[in-house]
């Protein structure tokens, strides 16, 4: 039997913001698709950490866009940050999926992607910390 994880948001966050660690450290060594990846899944985990806080039932999902829609039952101003979900969850797709060709993701997007989310990463430390 796999193990249960955990349904409390700090556990959550201390990954969250470990997974955000490491997007500065690939950033640093130039790997845009690896950043891109670690994005997603800081992202998806900062906002499982703000959900799980008011006592959401824990998906196992890695779309940013459908956990995004439920964030907003609780605070409608997670809507400023769809389109850059989208975005980012695309990053995940790019570097779990092959692809025929190369998948594109640039250094700028994904610093354009990391200076959008700013905002909703304090915006969760705030109310769990």
């Amino acid at each position: 039997m796999p193990p249960k994880e955990s349904l409390y948001s700090a556990d959550w966050l201390k990954i969250a913001e470990k997974d955000f660690v490491r997007v500065h450290q690939l950033l640093n060594v130039k790997d845009p698709e690896a950043t891109g990846f670690y994005l997603q899944q800081a992202i998806e985990k900062f906002i499982k950490a703000y959900l799980l806080n008011f006592g959401w039932q824990l998906k196992r999902i890695h779309d940013l866009e459908a956990l995004l829609n439920d964030a907003i039952h609780y605070d409608p101003e997670f809507e400023d940050y769809r389109a850059v979900c989208q975005k980012i969850t695309g990053f995940y797709f790019l570097e779990r999926y092959p692809l025929l060709t190369e998948s594109g993701i640039s250094e700028k997007d994904v610093n354009d992607a990391l200076s959008q989310v700013d905002g909703l990463i304090r915006k969760v430390q705030e109310i769990i910390k």
